[in-house]
């Protein structure tokens, strides 16, 4: 307020003590409504387990499941508007470093339950949501003429193979170790995507990856069926993170990912049933 001067003030008015101070303050007060009403409080930014508002979810996702969950994003985001998500696909093993340095996640699904179970601190309870079989990869019309695990020894193939630590590694040698198959890759790939890539470029006469991958190239890879007796059965389970700031919306969407209209979509990918 502006001090009044003595000649603009009304004859025989009386000065009340302390009104220069409440002036002051109910200017103050008329300057803070404005600003709390423009607060973050209510952006909707502020993604605290849904609530109304806007949450983004981010959710670390096993390589193999890339494809699968570009399309559970858009259905999901589609029936819940006020969700997000945030694919970021790796391998297994790297999605598991990734936790324990404290990446901000809300959702973690691997592809096999070890890489899981080494994590418990850091997660909910799992949910195993699909499973998944190996078959081999070839190049196009599979000019080789393979036709089973046995034929990957021959030393005249090139056979690139997805390292021991990677689920998809350790079910591969799994599956060759039981049939007493040795195999000498050119190649060890930090994930399944990686192996599937070496077969499409034509750098790599075969290799050992999940059915669902194989499945997404059908133009560019042949895939060769191995028998359920000799394959490996990988299980996905999907957690909640503890350390995330959306823990109501993330356990909303590890349930959804057992729901019939979750489960359609990873059928139809080639995934099967938990």
């Amino acid at each position: 307020m502006f001090p009044v001067s003595p000649k603009f003030r009304v004859p025989g008015a009386r000065r009340v003590p302390g009104a220069r101070r409440v002036a002051g303050a109910v200017v103050t007060v008329a300057l803070l409504v404005p600003l709390a009403a423009c607060g973050g409080g209510d952006s909707g930014e502020s993604g605290k387990d849904g609530g109304g508002k806007n949450v983004r979810l981010t959710v670390l996702a096993a390589s193999s499941l890339t494809d699968v969950f570009a399309t559970a994003k858009k259905e999901y985001e589609k029936d819940h508007p006020g969700t997000r998500l945030t694919i970021s696909a790796a391998g297994s093993q790297e999605l598991a470093a990734q936790v324990r340095q404290g990446a901000p996640a809300d959702v973690l699904v691997t592809a096999d339950t070890t890489t899981m179970d080494g994590l418990k601190g850091e997660t909910g309870t799992p949910t195993v949501i699909a499973r998944n079989r190996l078959v081999i990869a070839t190049r196009e019309g599979n000019p080789d003429r393979i036709k089973g695990l046995k034929d990957l020894a021959d030393s005249g193939l090139k056979v690139v193979l997805a390292d021991d630590t990677v689920p998809v590694g350790r079910y591969s040698k799994q599956i060759l170790d039981r049939q007493h198959v040795t195999v000498k890759p050119v190649s060890k790939e930090a994930n399944v995507r990686s192996v599937l890539s070496k077969v499409e470029l034509g750098e790599a006469d075969a290799g050992l990856v999940y059915r669902t991958d194989a499945a997404t190239a059908p133009d560019k890879v042949d895939a060769v069926d191995i028998p359920d007796a000799q394959n490996a059965v990988a299980s996905y389970p999907a957690a909640t993170l503890k350390g995330s700031g959306n823990g109501e919306a993330a356990a909303a969407f590890v349930k959804w990912l057992s729901t019939a209209e979750a489960q359609k979509i990873l059928r139809d990918a080639g995934f099967q049933k938990p």
